[in-house]
C-alpha cells in the first residue's frame, strides 16, 4: 500500500482504467440515487448483491450456528479452528447471508479460511439490539464449535455490527476465553447520529445514498433509541484492549468520516488500527471485484491481513483488557 498521510491513514491513487468504470457507474446508475426505500427494497438490494462473480474453487454450505442461520464460504483448503464471521451490509433493513455469499468468498479465498455469512434479524420487523444479539450468538457458536482464531468481518451497517461484536466479544469472552484474533470494516457505520462532516461534503459525491434515506433506515433499525449508545454507534464506545483493525473505505462516500474517525479514536486508545481510503471509490468498493482494479487490491490487502491475524498464536482476554476495553 502507498501514498501514506501518516501511520494510520492512507489514501490509495485512482487509476485511469478504474476512473472511466467508476464514471460509467455514475452515469447509469445515478438517476436511481436514493430510491431504495424500506423493506420492498430487499430483493432489489440482493439481486445487486448477489451479482459479484464467484470466487474460483469457493464451496457454500447452508448452517445453523449459534441458533443463527447463514451460508458457509469455503476455500479449497481452509485451515482447521480458524473462521471468518461475516456480518453483511444493508443498513439493518436489507441483506441475506445467500446474496453476500459470492462476495465474502472472494475474502475467505484470499485469507484461506471459511467464513460464515450470518442472517442476523432485520429491522423494522427486529429493532436494535436484534442485529447485535444475533451476531453475538454466532460468534458464541462458532467458539461452541471448537474454533478458536475468529476475525470478525463486516461492511457497511455490518461492519459498524462488527466493530460493536468486536468490543463485546472483547470485554465477555466467556468461560472459555477465546477472543476476536482482529476485525476487517468494509465502509463502516460508525455513527448513527449521522455527526460526521462527510454527510454533508460528501452528499453530492456519494453514488448509492441520500442523508434522508440514511436517516429513515436508521430510524427503523434504532426508533427512539439513543443513536450515541456505543452497542449502536460503536464510534462512542471505548476502544481500548481491543485486536488489530483495519478499514477500507471510498473517498467519495457519505461514510468516509465514519471511517476516518472510528480509527482515529482507536489509534488514541492504543489500537493497531488503520484506514485506507481510496480515492474516487464508491461505497464498499471491494464488492466490484472483476470490474475494479482497486476492489482486488484492496482484497488482496484484507486477505493478507486476516490470515496473518488468523496464525497467530490464540490468546485470551487479560483482565486489564476485559477492564479498559468497556462499551
Amino acid at each position: 500500500m502507498n501514498s501514506h498521510s501518516n501511520a494510520h491513514n492512507s489514501l490509495q491513487p485512482l487509476t485511469p482504467e478504474d476512473g472511466a468504470v467508476v464514471a460509467a457507474m455514475r452515469t447509469m446508475l445515478g438517476p436511481q440515487k436514493g430510491l431504495l426505500q424500506g423493506t420492498a427494497a430487499r430483493p432489489i438490494y440482493d439481486e445487486i448483491i448477489g451479482h459479484v462473480a464467484a470466487p474460483e474453487g469457493v464451496t457454500y454450505e447452508p448452517d445453523n450456528v449459534g441458533g443463527i442461520s447463514g451460508w458457509w464460504c469455503r476455500p479449497p483448503h481452509p485451515r482447521p479452528h480458524e473462521a471468518l464471521l461475516h456480518l453483511h451490509g444493508g443498513w439493518f433493513v436489507w441483506g441475506s447471508a445467500r446474496a453476500y455469499r459470492h462476495f465474502v468468498g472472494h475474502i475467505a479465498s484470499r485469507a484461506g479460511a471459511s467464513a460464515f455469512v450470518a442472517d442476523y434479524r432485520l429491522a423494522p420487523e427486529h429493532p436494535f439490539p436484534a442485529a447485535l444479539l444475533d451476531a453475538q450468538a454466532c460468534y458464541r457458536g462458532l467458539v461452541d464449535r471448537g474454533i478458536r482464531r475468529i476475525a470478525v468481518v463486516g461492511d457497511s451497517a455490518g461492519g459498524g455490527l462488527g466493530l460493536a461484536l468486536l468490543s463485546l466479544a472483547t470485554v465477555q469472552p466467556g468461560p472459555d476465553g477465546v477472543v476476536p484474533v482482529g476485525a476487517v470494516a468494509l465502509s463502516p457505520v460508525t455513527d448513527l447520529a449521522l455527526s460526521g462532516p462527510s454527510w454533508e461534503n460528501r452528499a453530492a459525491a456519494d453514488l448509492y445514498f441520500t442523508r434522508a434515506q440514511c436517516a429513515a433506515l436508521i430510524h427503523a433499525y434504532l426508533g427512539d433509541h439513543d443513536p450515541a449508545d456505543p452497542l449502536a454507534s460503536p464510534l462512542y464506545g471505548r476502544l481500548a484492549g481491543l485486536p488489530p483493525i483495519r478499514v477500507h473505505v471510498g473517498e467519495d462516500e457519505m461514510l468516509l468520516d465514519d471511517s476516518r474517525r472510528y480509527v482515529e479514536r482507536a489509534v488514541a486508545a492504543g489500537v493497531d488500527a488503520k484506514v485506507d481510503v481510496w480515492r474516487g471509490m464508491l461505497h464498499v468498493f471491494p464488492s466490484g471485484v472483476g470490474s475494479l482494479g482497486a476492489a482486488a487490491l484492496a482484497l488482496d490487502a484484507i486477505g493478507a491481513f486476516l490470515s496473518e491475524r488468523l496464525a497467530i498464536t490464540v490468546g485470551t482476554a487479560s483482565a486489564s483488557s476485559r477492564a479498559v476495553a468497556q462499551v
